[in-house]
């Protein structure tokens, strides 16, 4: 087993010198502005990709946040091409808030309130407001957290809805991706808002805020952890009911690192006790279940006793995370080897060695599906860059 300090080394050495000289290099769109919408795994672009609002708010927040930890002026030139992007071509001027998605020109094509679009706004523009001191991005961050509040909110059974038209009216088709269930509350959308909320309250010191991570929290531990099985459910109706059996390890594994983070910015000592165990105890059914003893990675989720064999880039970096915060929490050292195992697999098979940046997916033993994008709307540099400045935090910080 390696020791801490080379594996925050190797973090670190992959977050510079790969992931963000990536997104430096290949993902700027100079005939349009912002950020090209597809790039295939052989770097090929696709020029009349639409232009995902998330993938703009990612790029937005890696980058804001790599330059709190080192100050490099091309980092802080990559945030601010993705914050001017998003105020010129994502935010409705009429209605408030971010649309889904442009076309490659900046038009917009979907224009649609997701509730998870909209989290990551206030992630992203709070966390540019951090990096830079810029007011403007930190209005708009409260901003969108007053639209959360105002229009998504679920008064009688609390929690938050999906999905808006462009002028807040209720959708009948509330589905964020194709592979979603049409449901009016998912974990997905209040994971991503309880790390937004967090983030927020970092710069925006709220006693309302306060109160609605708080809750949000509850939320996560009363209605979306399954008290039998003690994994997240996916999808519900209005009332909390679950309507779908799906595990998804890799939201399990980062909903446990994430909940600790909130529970420390809510400042609720009991609080955060009682989420210190729920997130041990989530950690460790991944640990036990998600796990590929045989080729190595994280299975993405199960559906009844029928396992995803193959890997996505995103629930390995969550895992990276998840077990490292699980050995801070624990003491318990397989936590830690689990850390290191899974990023030597993704050293090993995810990391593109020739065009650089990471696969979406491979095989179960490994072999890159050339099929999916490099870059585009579901993939930027926030899972990976995000576990990489993790662990560069929690085992590099202050030496």
């Amino acid at each position: 087993m390696k020791s801490p300090n080379t594996l925050g080394l190797e973090a670190q050495n992959e977050l510079f010198n790969n992931i963000l000289l990536f997104w430096v290099d290949q993902a700027p769109d100079p005939l349009n502005g912002g950020f090209r919408g597809l790039i295939q795994n052989d770097l090929t672009v696709d020029p009349n990709a639409e232009k995902s609002c998330i993938l703009h708010l990612r790029i937005l927040w890696t980058f804001s946040a790599a330059y709190r930890h080192r100050e490099k002026e091309i980092y802080r030139q990559m945030a601010g091409r993705a914050f001017q992007y998003l105020k010129t071509c994502f935010w409705d001027p009429e209605h408030s808030g971010l649309y889904f998605m442009t076309g490659p020109g900046g038009e917009v094509t979907d224009p649609r309130k997701y509730l998870y679009n909209l989290a990551f706004g206030i992630y992203g523009f709070s966390e540019y407001f951090r990096a830079t001191g810029e007011r403007e991005s930190l209005d708009l961050a409260v901003e969108l957290y007053r639209l959360v509040e105002n229009y998504t909110r679920d008064p009688v059974y609390k929690g938050y809805f999906e999905a808006f038209a462009r002028d807040w009216r209720p959708l009948d088709d509330m589905r964020l991706g194709a592979k979603d269930l049409n449901a009016p509350k998912s974990m997905n959308a209040h994971l991503h808002l309880l790390e937004a909320y967090t983030n927020l309250l970092q710069v925006w010191p709220n006693q309302k805020l306060q109160q609605d991570l708080v809750e949000l929290i509850r939320i996560m531990i009363d209605k979306i952890i399954d008290p039998e099985t003690g994994h997240f459910n996916l999808f519900f109706d209005e009332k909390w009911h679950p309507i779908t059996d799906t595990v998804s390890y890799g939201h399990d594994i980062e909903g446990s690192w994430l909940l600790c983070k909130a529970a420390e910015a809510a400042g609720e000592p009991t609080l955060l006790a009682e989420v210190k165990k729920v997130a041990a105890a989530m950690a460790e059914r991944v640990y036990l279940e998600g796990i590929d003893r045989e080729y190595g990675g994280l299975f993405n989720e199960k559906t009844g006793g029928v396992i995803v064999t193959d890997k996505e880039w995103w629930p390995q970096c969550e895992a990276v995370v998840g077990f490292l915060n699980a050995f801070q929490l624990t003491g318990e050292e397989y936590f830690f080897a689990a850390a290191e195992e899974l990023w030597q697999y993704c050293r090993r098979f995810f990391v593109d060695p020739i065009h650089g940046e990471w696969f979406f997916r491979l095989s179960r033993a490994g072999i890159p599906d050339q099929s999916c994008y490099k870059a585009g709307p579901w993939k930027g540099p926030y899972h990976n860059g995000r576990a990489c400045l993790e662990v560069i935090a929690r085992l590099l910080q202050g030496k």
